[in-house]
Parts: structure tokens; C-alpha cells; sequence
């Protein structure tokens, strides 16, 4: 079945593409959740216009995703945690703790943009890759340092 892309979808294209899928994919989730409509002659005639709006939108947060990226030079993000021997943490920081973290330093950055493959559980520093647009990436600097002991 070929169907016209209205979003993004990852490993499929970008807005605005036509492509085959598997009946079933296009039929039970591309069509109802809405990211992809059948492609008809007359929707075919459609794509056009949703291409060039697409490339304005595109520039448009292309630029503010720079912009945010400007501001995330310097910024960096440190959390205590009870860590055992080795420097091995009780528990781990998702890129949810990420999140919340940087909401509380005004950035609102939604969790699934942050490239962390797997949680963080040892101390030490990381640099996290954040994705703010298909172009555009932030490094964030994470600090995970060990939770004073209290006796």
C-alpha cells in the first residue's frame, strides 16, 4: 500500500514522502494515528502543497531549534545519588531525570529527544547528545556525583 507521510516517522521518511508499506501498518497505525493518508490522485495533487509548507515550517524550526542550541552551550546538569562500591549507583538517571532536571533550569526539552540509550549508573561525567531537530544537536553535560554518607 503507498501512503503520503503528514509527519515524521522514524526508519519510514520525513513529512511530505510517498512510500510503501505493509497493508497492515498503513491500515492499524499510520492511518489512525493520523500520520499518513492514502495515496489517491487526489491527495497526490495535496502533497505539493504540503511540501512547501513543510519547508517553511522546516526552516522555521530549524532556526529555533539553533537557537535553543546557543543557549544550551555551558549548561550543565549534576545530580547526587547513593552509590555503592565501584562507583556503581543504586538506581539510575533516565533521560527523565535529564528532563525534569533541565525544566527546572527553564528548558523545556521533551524526554524522547534526549539521546541516552541506556540509564546512566555509575558516577563520573557524561556528555549527552540532545536531538532538537532532524539537523540540529546540543551536547548536554551531566555530573552524577556520590550522595554524602551521613552516620
Amino acid at each position: 500500500m503507498e501512503v503520503i507521510l503528514k509527519e515524521d516517522v522514524a526508519k519510514l521518511g520525513s513529512r511530505g514522502d510517498m512510500v510503501k508499506v505493509a497493508e497492515g501498518y498503513g491500515r492499524n497505525f499510520l492511518l489512525p494515528h493520523r500520520l499518513a493518508i492514502e495515496a489517491t490522485s487526489g491527495n497526490k495533487k495535496v502533497i505539493e502543497q504540503m511540501r512547501a509548507a513543510s519547508v517553511r515550517r522546516s526552516a522555521k524550526e530549524k532556526a529555533q531549534a539553533e537557537e535553543l542550541s546557543k543557549q544550551f552551550d555551558g549548561v550543565s546538569v549534576s545530580f547526587q545519588r547513593r552509590s555503592g562500591e565501584h562507583d556503581q549507583l543504586f538506581g539510575s538517571v533516565t533521560s527523565g531525570d535529564l528532563a525534569d532536571a533541565l525544566a527546572k533550569k527553564g528548558f523545556n526539552i521533551d524526554r524522547r529527544k534526549i539521546q541516552l540509550h541506556e540509564p546512566l549508573k555509575t558516577v563520573g561525567d557524561f556528555t549527552i547528545p540532545v536531538k532538537l531537530h532532524k539537523d540540529v544537536t546540543a551536547h548536554l553535560k551531566v555530573v552524577i556525583e556520590k550522595e554524602a554518607v551521613q552516620q
